[in-house]
């Protein structure tokens, strides 16, 4: 399946908190999107890669994608090489996607930058035709996105796109829920309470679109930013 739209994240969740409401957004739109994780979370203090996989694909359905799947690099341990370069490359020449969306360039979790520059290095190398994979026993085809976007996450970073979400924000709001070991947990849970399964990280959340939307003049967004620089056609299609 070619996808229009693919979201390429390193932990089950990230992508619904960084672009949950854009997902939903082109989903509405009828564009073909897909989320692929990079690792199962499994190093993840509350729940296990079990649990995360389950709620993983709650998730996926509250935003109706049509490919939800996971690479099964190591969390925490994954490399910048080749190897996993390599299995980068197979999905992306896989589904073909127009444009991707990653993890943020730099973040409080080490992992989320870390595999923003993998997926980048990844997206340049899947369009040398001289870099040899196969899928179900075909050679595939070079194939290089579009346009390449980072979410923001945890550490503000200043967006150069921001996403009018305010009609998608409470299908975003579910799927970031529907992980129901990682956030709004209360007190009494056995788990241990970690940074964001305390309820205010989801208020802290709520309030970042907000801000966003404040500079667009919309009640909620989500902003990315772009390693390049960015064209458009026509002027007038801008806020």
């Amino acid at each position: 399946m070619k996808l229009d739209l693919m979201v390429m994240t390193v932990h089950p969740d990230d992508a619904e908190l960084g672009a949950g409401g854009t997902i939903a957004k082109y989903v509405a739109a009828g564009k073909k999107v897909g989320i692929i994780d990079l690792t199962q979370g499994e190093l993840g203090t509350r729940g296990t890669a079990e649990t995360r996989q389950q709620e993983a694909t709650r998730a996926a359905d509250i935003l109706g994608v049509q490919v939800r799947e996971n690479l099964g690099l190591r969390d925490g341990f994954f490399t910048n090489d080749e190897e996993s370069q390599l299995v980068i490359i197979r999905a992306i020449r896989k589904y073909q996607p127009e444009i991707v969306i990653t993890n943020a360039l730099d973040d409080r979790h080490p992992d989320h930058g870390r595999a923003s520059k993998l997926v980048n290095d990844a997206l340049f190398l899947s369009g040398l035709r001289r870099i040899e994979t196969v899928y179900e026993g075909q050679i595939q085809e070079a194939f290089r996105p579009r346009l390449q976007l980072q979410v923001i996450q945890d550490k503000y970073i200043q967006p150069d796109i921001i996403l009018d979400i305010t009609d998608f924000w409470q299908q975003k709001e579910q799927s970031v829920l529907a992980y129901t070991t990682q956030f709004n947990v209360s007190s009494d849970d056995d788990e241990p309470q970690t940074y964001i399964s305390n309820p205010a990280f989801m208020e802290s959340t709520r309030g970042r679109a907000a801000e966003l939307g404040r500079n667009i003049q919309v009640k909620y967004a989500e902003g990315f930013t772009a390693r390049k620089l960015l064209g458009v056609q026509d002027i007038f299609q801008l806020l």
